[in-house]
């Protein structure tokens, strides 16, 4: 088996515990950079996916499987937005160009993401996998993923003997998350767009690490494991719900406000707040995840909330503790002029794939 991103936290678990699977014999990790994590007995290779020597590593190995994790919306160390794009695109290309060439390459396995659906006004309650997106998604990480599907796909055709499992993950959140919205909501102060409170789903990093696994084996029926899978945890929090759970303000904007503070904190290289990072803040996503656990046969071990609250956890204390934000909240939905009304802390379910009742904006 071979791994791509293992410098990464994430890539090391993965090629950490794989290793504990008797199935699997030998595990060739491969990154542009040494990671500074035991990646165990592994083997690493220093390698850059961008360059065609990822052909001689697949042919040297034998592999037979490909775990593809470096799929990424954020750069190691220093990395910019542009070798970014590149190793999720070019990377990709290149290594799919080497699987193609390889006879003994049977199974892929490629970590894509949610972002693929984008984030739209008229967006479904909730997305299945084959819903088309409203707006396909315009730059950043988003953009790279789609892409990057686009090719899986071709590929896929031009190798119908390999089977290829595409797994669109939720946002991962965890104790050692390394996300766009991790770097979000570590923020000490969240801006939101004015007039929306977008539904988000999460899943844990152990649960992806489970999934990644469940889709690198052999199944037990020939088409069992291939194909395309939304991952994620059951139900969904409000953007507002989140604030208040991590204690932090938040401060509400106008849009071009907010795309203009988005611009502010990239160029300070605090968060990758994207165009497609506000469009989800505004609109939010919601998957169905009933072919994760009819085809997939996964359960995740973690919520949404409490993936979440694991992340709060991990993350430290907000500038306010979370029942002040969330009696100051309370009070502000209280006055006269937005309606006198207490609106209840809805938790919302979406695990199986069911509409939810509450609407992408704000009333």
């Amino acid at each position: 088996m071979l791994v791509t991103g293992v410098a990464r936290r994430l890539g090391g678990r993965f090629v950490r515990r794989i290793q504990r699977d008797p199935e699997v014999e030998r595990v060739v990790a491969v990154d542009a950079v040494r990671p500074e994590h035991s990646l165990g007995a592994a083997e690493f290779v220093e390698a850059d996916i961008r360059q065609p020597a990822i052909a001689r590593v697949l042919a040297e190995h034998a592999v037979d499987t490909v775990v593809h994790m470096d799929v990424t919306g954020i750069g190691l160390g220093s990395g910019s937005r542009v070798s970014v794009k590149e190793t999720n695109v070019i990377g990709t290309m290149q290594l799919l160009g080497a699987c193609q060439k390889s006879p003994t390459v049977k199974r892929l396995v490629v970590k894509s993401s949610t972002n693929v659906y984008g984030s739209a006004p008229r967006d479904p309650a909730v997305f299945t996998e084959t819903t088309p997106p409203k707006s396909l998604p315009s730059g950043g990480f988003a953009k790279d993923a789609v892409e990057v599907e686009g090719y899986v796909r071709g590929f896929a055709r031009r190798r119908p003997d390999v089977a290829v499992c595409v797994l669109r993950f939720a946002n991962i959140l965890g104790p050692g998350a390394d996300s766009p919205l991790a770097s979000y909501f570590a923020l000490p102060v969240l801006p939101t767009v004015f007039g929306y409170d977008p539904r988000l789903q999460f899943v844990h990093e152990d649960d992806v690490i489970e999934v990644l696994r469940i889709g690198s084996h052999e199944p037990r029926r020939a088409t069992l494991n291939s194909g395309t899978f939304n991952i994620a945890g059951d139900g969904v929090l409000l953007l507002s719900q989140c604030a208040r759970r991590l204690g932090r303000p938040t401060v509400p904007l106008l849009l071009p406000a907010v795309t203009w503070a988005g611009t502010a904190v990239r160029t300070l290289g605090v968060t990758d707040f994207s165009p497609e990072q506000i469009r989800l803040l505004t609109h939010g996503r919601v998957v169905a995840t009933h072919q994760m656990r009819v085809t997939l046969g996964f359960e995740p071990k973690y919520t949404t909330a409490e993936t979440f609250a694991d992340f709060v956890r991990s993350s430290g204390p907000g500038l306010l503790p979370p029942q002040a934000v969330a009696r100051a909240v309370d009070r502000i939905a209280e006055l006269p002029a937005l309606g006198g009304r207490r609106r209840p802390e809805p938790e919302v379910s979406a695990g199986t794939g069911s509409p939810s009742a509450v609407p992408h904006r704000a009333e």
